[in-house]
């Protein structure tokens, strides 16, 4: 039985994703800030982008790359003042583009005043806006109990100097975490957020917010590695009680507003997908990490890297489809800030990954059910970064998870081998407007060094390369949007074909109107596929050389078939 759903506003954008460190430098300082995003509208415009996700631009000491926030009321000097954001949110609507930011309220910066209040004075209001607890053994020089970070390399805690009391933090010392016990902390949070929403943004992307809520017993958990410690996600992750601050949440600032908000949800199994993302859930959207970490064991360590195969990957995606259709509505990525580039993850062969890896990918994600999201630097096929030594890394999440693995018992060359392949750098590195050295992105000096890899992978060159990743990615947004077949690309039913080979992803979106079906071989041999033909609506291979029954090497189509 077809699932009725409402035509929400925000199931028919193209988000793109901007990590504004990277996007684009307009001072020549080697850092990408909102006026650089301002004089690159016009590019993401004619793309056919609708809706910008803005990654953090508020104040803060950038330990974690602006998720480490000190005032959520200011812009970071680094990327301009509040009046260029401003000016940003105004240009855009210009442009028919929408503006999202994100939300980090799990956690701020050991720099907000608020902290600083905390620490200060332990009578103060602040101190109960924060979690401390007090030592174990004599003196209190223990911490309180054995939960791991989760960015994989030491304790969650930090003791305060000159006191028996020691502060939690999920993520890096410099991130302290809220205590969302406390309903004046959640009513700071809340006017917040009422603030932004009146200046005009759509809504957030709404980070680590499963984190919230901490088991409040805060025991002991039986170790997971050599160091004695425990993941500290097994009792701070998607929580029994975290339901009672998500609905108060949405329905004090998001519903009065009508605001999107997509849910980065790590720890939430499909059974409780209702109750995020369904008809009264708490979120628009929800990011589900189930098939992009496929590579991986675990988020928080990220240098012990899986096995996988197409089939596993398939069967992953066909698992999220369907479990998110059942309630309500995805938000579809192979990449983000926090991702490996997708051709050198998903692409094992890196003879292909340049035009036929990354439009292969592009055409397998971009038309499952839900909003797809772009990531900068994905519509023109970046790759990852390859560095030398530790040093060339920036990311905090990088150097934990080296030290992880060393400790472990790894080898140099190992653990910096692990570390190349998933670091979150590989995302952050300048995106690539021309060959220059410098990219395009900036005159001067860039604050990470670039990729190395945009000759093959530039703006410049791929806009006037009519078999580029970036016009094909422009080719997909008017398939999805701006033709007869959009309402069924948007909100026709999700239907896994099961009958290909393993290195074959197919699926068929449906409704009363159109049955499409997509196809993507993944592999560098020819497929044979058991498929009647219809009319071609896409593809990233040569027409002329498309045979009826056969998929060419990471050849991508989408077709029309016969309704009913």
């Amino acid at each position: 039985m077809e699932m009725q759903v409402a035509n929400e506003w925000w199931q028919n954008e193209v988000i793109y994703q901007i990590y504004p460190m990277s996007f684009q430098d307009s001072n020549g300082d080697g850092i990408g800030d909102i006026p650089g995003i301002i004089s690159r509208l016009d590019y993401l415009a004619e793309m056919g982008i609708t809706m910008i996700w803005l990654s953090p631009v508020y104040q803060s000491p950038m330990v974690d790359n602006g998720y480490d926030i000190s005032n959520y009321q200011a812009v970071n000097p680094i990327f301009g003042t509040l009046e260029d954001l401003e000016e940003l949110i105004r240009q855009a609507q210009v442009r028919h583009i929408k503006i999202m930011l994100d939300l980090v309220v799990n956690h701020t910066s050991d720099q907000h005043p608020w902290f600083k209040a905390a620490l200060a004075d332990p009578k103060s209001k602040y101190h109960d806006y924060y979690i401390f607890k007090p030592g174990q053994g004599v003196g209190g020089e223990k911490a309180p109990n054995n939960w791991r970070s989760n960015f994989g390399n030491g304790s969650s805690w930090t003791k305060v100097s000159d006191r028996n009391e020691w502060y939690h933090h999920v993520f890096s010392p410099q991130q302290p975490d809220l205590n969302w016990e406390n309903p004046a902390l959640r009513q700071a949070i809340y006017d917040m957020i009422t603030w932004w929403l009146k200046k005009g943004i759509a809504g957030f992307r709404v980070d680590a917010i499963t984190f919230i809520k901490k088991d409040q017993d805060f025991a002991d958990i039986t170790p997971d590695g050599n160091d004695g410690l425990g993941k500290v996600k097994r009792k701070a992750e998607n929580r029994p009680g975290i339901a009672d601050f998500l609905q108060e949440l949405n329905a004090t600032t998001f519903a009065p507003y009508g605001a999107v908000t997509v849910g980065e949800a790590s720890g939430v199994p499909y059974e409780e997908y209702d109750e995020f993302i369904g008809a009264n859930g708490y979120f628009s959207m929800i990011f589900d990490f189930h098939y992009a970490d496929i590579d991986i064991y675990s988020g928080s360590e990220m240098y012990k890297q899986r096995p996988w195969s197409i089939k596993e990957w398939r069967d992953r995606i066909f698992k999220s489809q369907l479990a998110i259709q059942k309630v309500g509505w995805g938000a579809n990525f192979l990449e983000n800030h926090d991702q490996p580039r997708s051709v050198s993850k998903f692409i094992k062969d890196p003879v292909w990954r340049n035009y036929y890896g990354a439009t292969s990918l592009g055409v397998l994600y971009f038309f499952l059910r839900g909003t797809p999201f772009i990531y900068q630097g994905e519509e023109i096929g970046m790759e990852n970064a390859s560095r030398q030594g530790m040093n060339e890394f920036n990311d905090i999440s990088t150097h934990n998870n080296y030290d992880r693995a060393r400790a472990e018992g790894w080898s140099a060359d190992e653990a910096l081998a692990a570390v190349n392949k998933r670091s979150r750098d590989n995302a952050r590195t300048p995106m690539q407007w021309n060959a220059s050295p410098q990219c395009g992105f900036t005159t001067g000096i860039p604050w990470l060094a670039p990729a190395g890899n945009q000759p093959e992978h530039n703006v410049l060159d791929e806009q006037v390369d009519q078999r580029s990743t970036l016009n094909f990615y422009k080719a997909m947004i008017q398939l999805h949007y701006h033709s007869r077949w959009a309402t069924t690309l948007t909100t026709g039913m999700f239907e896994p074909v099961l009958d290909t080979p393993d290195s074959v992803i197919a699926y068929r979106r449906v409704d009363r109107e159109h049955d499409l079906l997509i196809m993507v071989n993944l592999s560098s041999q020819v497929q044979a596929i058991n498929v009647e033909g219809g009319p071609i609506l896409l593809t990233n291979w040569d027409p002329t050389l498309v045979k009826p029954g056969i998929l060419q090497p990471y050849q991508a189509l989408v077709m029309e078939r016969k309704h009913g």
